[in-house]
């Protein structure tokens, strides 16, 4: 399905998606795993169609709702930084905020089982649609806030977030596993990307301020 997707020219032209690899490359994204899945997966088909024609710009998009698609690099960045901090051993990972489901579908060909929470409907609905089409099939979609992450189905090797809270939500760090990172950014007007790991069994929490980023705010409740 996903090759039948990609097929095409000018805006899914193969040309197109690798010269948005090369940015990536060239902005210092190193992880060749992470590259390769973002060169195949068609972020044309997380977008309206009035916006595909910029699907492999390296921009975020809005996908309505005052959302947003993230841009590719920081896609790449933060799922390269999960699977660096975590040495590759990630069986379960949760990501707080769907979406338009571009940044689960990524995780999705990168770890065994991945758990998205998501506070508005209409874009969880959009984004379950989406990852049918990919047969992406270790994806768990739920319809809840997302500050208080999925505590049933954890503890998670790693928990990354799309939106900024205002400061990291304890709930969050009590579903990492031992030895779990959190990939979260931080912040209001200035936000900056944290990574935060556990350290091992104990309640001790590790973090590193890694680079300035930009992203919508962390919302509490839901919205059909």
């Amino acid at each position: 399905m996903t090759n039948l997707l990609m097929q095409g020219v000018g805006m899914t032209s193969l040309r197109t998606r690798e010269r948005l690899i090369q940015r990536l490359r060239d902005q210092g994204v190193t992880n060749m795993r992470v590259l390769d899945v973002l060169l195949n997966t068609p972020r044309h088909i997380f977008l309206d169609e009035a916006l595909a024609h910029r699907a492999y710009e390296d921009t975020a998009l809005p996908i309505g709702h005052g959302q947003t698609i993230s841009q590719p690099y920081i896609v790449a960045r933060m799922t390269e930084i999960l699977l660096g901090a975590a040495g590759g051993k990630l069986n379960k990972v949760l990501e707080v905020g769907t979406g338009s489901g571009y940044q689960t579908s990524v995780l999705a060909q990168l770890v065994p089982n991945v758990y998205s929470v998501e506070r508005i409907k209409p874009l969880q609905d959009k984004a379950r649609e989406r990852l049918r089409q990919l047969g992406l099939r270790n994806v768990q979609l739920r319809h809840a806030d997302g500050g208080f992450g999925w505590p049933e189905a954890g503890p998670y090797d790693a928990i990354l977030s799309t939106a900024a809270p205002q400061a990291v939500p304890d709930e969050l760090l009590k579903q990492l596993a031992p030895g779990g990172v959190l990939v979260i950014p931080i912040g209001g007007r200035e936000q900056q990307l944290h990574l935060i790991l556990r350290d091992g069994e104990t309640e001790n929490y590790i973090t590193q301020i890694l680079e300035p980023v930009k992203f919508v705010p962390f919302l509490s409740g839901t919205s059909r």
